[in-house]
């Protein structure tokens, strides 16, 4: 049976992510509300703007949503700003968030957008090749609970962590042609 995956359509790299959710024989869809949340067996957070993005989550009354969704057992991906969303603390930001992962995330924590970059990045979950990272004003996690195991670190800062059916990377998965991720996820999804 295909898995419906929602994608939060508020704001953010969202179109790509759908794509490659197709890619994985998944059927993506656009997630806005409430109501459309509850019809998905998983959801991804993009990047975009963090603070943005907290913002519209509380605009549309999403956040509470997304928590239950994450605590009945739904898997979560989190992409870069969905990295910074998903933590329970942000360095120096009292930014709106879901605050569902054990972790503090340092938000541009590898520079602006014009030093934006792609850099291999090994990911043994993932098996074969190293991964291709696209970074774009990318975070990392700073600390985390005993729970959340570090998949991958880029200069010695973790940049892909999972805690449960909780995932969240720095990069930009959906801006490559490598589905790996996707795939990865979509496992935690139908297991």
């Amino acid at each position: 049976m295909a898995s419906t995956i929602g994608i939060l359509s508020l704001q953010g790299a969202v179109a790509p992510h759908a794509e490659a959710v197709r890619d994985c024989g998944a059927e993506a869809r656009f997630v806005r509300t409430a109501e459309e949340l509850s019809a998905c067996d998983a959801l991804i957070i993009p990047g975009g703007e963090s603070t943005t993005m907290g913002m519209l989550m509380e605009r549309f009354d999403l956040l509470q949503p997304i928590g239950e969704h994450a605590r009945a057992g739904k898997p979560v991906l989190g992409t870069c700003a969905g990295m910074i969303v998903l933590s329970k603390d942000i360095v120096d930001s009292d930014q709106a968030r879901l605050g569902l992962m054990d972790t503090r995330v340092a938000r541009n924590s590898y520079g602006r957008q014009v030093e934006s970059f792609e850099s291999p990045v090994s990911i043994p979950a993932l098996g074969g090749d190293d991964f291709p990272g696209v970074f774009i004003r990318a975070p990392h996690v700073e600390a985390m609970s005993a729970d959340t195991e570090t998949l991958a670190e880029l200069d010695g800062r973790a940049v892909f962590v999972r805690q449960g059916r909780l995932l969240a990377s720095a990069f930009h998965p959906e801006l490559t042609s490598d589905r790996r991720l996707h795939e990865y996820f979509l496992g935690m999804v139908n297991s």
